[in-house]
């Protein structure tokens, strides 16, 4: 995982956190991902789901940050007039379970060297106290 931030953030609509999604997105304020985790089986679940709340076993727990993109698009429509155009927006497969997907921007590189199935590693954007999971290629 990383320690720094993305340089630049972009502007976004951030999430009212909650005692469900905040590990979530604080997490990288440690340059953690944090995902939850059930203890009695170690499967990953994301997105969390209301009723996680009320299930003893799931805890957030960080991840390596690690993945491959599964998928992705390159948006070209200018929705936010200081966000540059273009830019992917991608799932990203995290490494520690088949399955396991986030969709997040992909930063750092030309937008016409994504590809699927390029290794990925998270970087976060601070937002106050939102960090928010970008991903970068990994060397």
């Amino acid at each position: 995982m990383t320690q720094s931030t993305a340089r630049t953030p972009a502007p976004r609509i951030l999430p009212q956190l909650d005692d469900l999604n905040r590990p979530f997105w604080t997490g990288g304020r440690d340059g953690k991902l944090m995902i939850l985790r059930d203890r009695r089986t170690g499967r990953w679940v994301h997105p969390p789901e209301r009723q996680a709340l009320e299930n003893e076993h799931l805890a957030a727990e960080p991840v390596s940050g690690r993945g491959s993109v599964f998928t992705f698009t390159v948006n070209h429509h200018r929705y936010h007039p200081e966000v540059p155009v273009p830019y992917v927006i991608a799932l990203v497969e995290l490494d520690e379970q088949p399955g396991l997907r986030l969709p997040a921007n992909i930063v750092g590189c030309p937008v016409e060297d994504v590809h699927i199935g390029m290794r990925v590693r998270v970087d976060f954007e601070e937002h106050g106290e939102v960090f928010v999971p970008v991903f970068r290629p990994d060397a």
